[in-house]
């Protein structure tokens, strides 16, 4: 795991009303969340708690990996809710300040962990079909890092 991503769904608790100080680690799979805490004073001090966090949070993602890898990422399955039929192509209406919606197919995507790209064909412009094709193929080559 790179130095950027090391910390991975591991935070820092230091809560002095109470006393506690550790490391949690927190991740959610398929809506069930997995949740543990490592005290400082538990594991023989902060560098140690962090690294039993570490360890647990690794196996905990290689259990996880395993058992979903026979699945279906959930980012390429369009959800119940996508009316266009192709992840992160939606059809969008704005409203001008002067009061006229404009309508756009929109493309979205994640070139990285964190960050997200967006772009917009108008209908008025392109037309219908040509604009949902453009927005598909925006996303296609965003996803491939062509921009």
């Amino acid at each position: 795991m790179s130095a950027q991503r090391s910390e991975y769904g591991i935070c820092r608790l230091d809560l002095e009303t109470s006393q506690t100080h550790g490391w949690q680690v927190r991740l959610q799979r398929n809506g069930v969340r997995f949740t543990r805490f490592f005290a400082d004073e538990s594991w023989g001090g902060r560098k140690a708690a962090l690294e039993r966090a570490r360890q647990f949070r690794d196996r905990l993602l290689n259990r996880l990996e395993r058992r979903d890898s026979g699945k279906a990422r959930s980012h390429s399955i369009p959800a119940s809710r996508n009316r266009s039929g192709v992840v992160g192509v939606a059809r969008v209406i704005n409203i001008g300040a002067n009061g006229i919606e404009y309508a756009s197919w929109q493309a979205t995507w994640s070139p990285s962990a964190g960050a997200r790209r967006r772009v917009r064909f108008s209908v008025l412009r392109y037309g219908e079909d040509e604009a949902f094709r453009l927005a598909c193929d925006a996303r296609e080559r965003g996803l491939t890092g062509e921009s």
